[in-house]
């Protein structure tokens, strides 16, 4: 890049303010490594950053840990938003997306993990794809490579398969992400953010692309997503997609009450009209397939209520409702 278009991406970068959302569950030491590294890193690049931490419940009080130990340069604001409960991690970031809508005036919201895994140079990097955008599109990092085990590794990959297999699409993104502020507006009338940022906004068609970002490692503590928190997560972002996979399912049954017709119907013409038939074998073979035509058309019902359930039930509504789940908010001192 020559030196005009370095000049001439930093003066677009100087009109830009960003509000970073971060929930936090107890994980302040984290946060008060986070918030040193995250100023670092802006140290230059004439953004105009605020931090918005979503306290999701957490036992040990903000105030007690004192997450910002020294004075942050390039950071203009910290506020913690105190939840009146534990709602989790997708949940937290959703409340934490509609009050930046609705109380912060910002070009772009970043999300991301207050534990370290990503990494604060990429920040700016996000930012920087989203001005290539003229702040058009969401930019989702999207992992090369990631920091877990083995076994985290093979379960996230069966999620994943699970999840193209049930909803038809792929699933590469997490929460690490930069929302522009007019695509913001979208998204905190989207109610499926609320069970899955990530699914949430591929099921409301929300134009985004990606950045390839390695993940980095916690700064400290050990990683709290376990074998349950893995397949709570999986779940919650198949829900999304409960209409699309209600449908698919009951395509599967109803492929399913077929086989089992067709079955019987086998079974009756060679027990009737040839000699082929082992004594006995027939009444066995159509009760069982009678037991599989049962459970399938009871499972279509299911899913035929199901499907007709999601598009009837009252949702939760992010830019409307995320005020009822907030204690309090304390802005924490960052400059000398």
């Amino acid at each position: 890049m020559s030196r005009v278009q370095v000049e001439c991406t930093e003066q677009l970068l100087h009109q830009t303010s960003i509000a970073i959302v971060i929930p936090v569950l107890n994980d302040w030491k984290s946060l008060e490594l986070l918030l040193p590294a995250l100023d670092d890193a802006l140290r230059g690049k004439q953004l105009t950053t605020e931090i918005i931490v979503v306290d999701d419940g957490s036992t040990l009080h903000f105030e007690s840990a004192n997450p910002s130990p020294r004075p942050l340069n390039n950071i203009e604001r910290v506020s913690v938003l105190e939840l009146k409960r534990n709602l989790g991690h997708q949940r937290a970031i959703t409340l934490g997306l509609a009050f930046a809508s609705a109380e912060r005036e910002c070009d772009a919201v970043i999300v991301m993990d207050g534990d370290g895994e990503d990494e604060p140079a990429d920040v700016v990097r996000l930012v920087e794809a989203c001005r290539e955008e003229n702040f058009s599109t969401m930019v989702f990092a999207k992992r090369s490579r990631r920091s877990e085990g083995f076994v985290f590794r093979l379960f996230y990959s069966l999620y994943r398969v699970f999840y193209k297999i049930l909803t038809g699409r792929a699933i590469r993104i997490g929460n690490f992400s930069i929302v522009p502020r007019a695509i913001l507006k979208r998204l905190v009338v989207v109610s499926e953010v609320w069970n899955h940022y990530a699914a949430g906004t591929i099921k409301a068609r929300v134009p985004y692309i990606e950045v390839p970002t390695n993940r980095g490692n916690r700064l400290h503590g050990t990683p709290k997503m376990n074998f349950i928190s893995l397949v709570t997560h999986g779940l919650s972002a198949i829900s999304v997609h409960g209409d699309v996979v209600g449908v698919r399912l009951l395509i599967a049954t109803t492929l399913l009450i077929l086989f089992a017709v067709c079955g019987i119907c086998v079974v009756v013409v060679i027990r009737l009209l040839t000699d082929l038939a082992i004594p006995g074998w027939a009444t066995y073979v159509v009760a069982l397939l009678l037991i599989i035509l049962i459970q399938a058309v009871t499972l279509s019902l299911f899913f035929i209520f199901l499907v007709l359930s999601n598009r009837d039930n009252a949702s939760f509504l992010p830019e409307r409702d995320y005020v009822h789940f907030i204690s309090r908010v304390v802005d924490i001192p960052v400059k000398n």
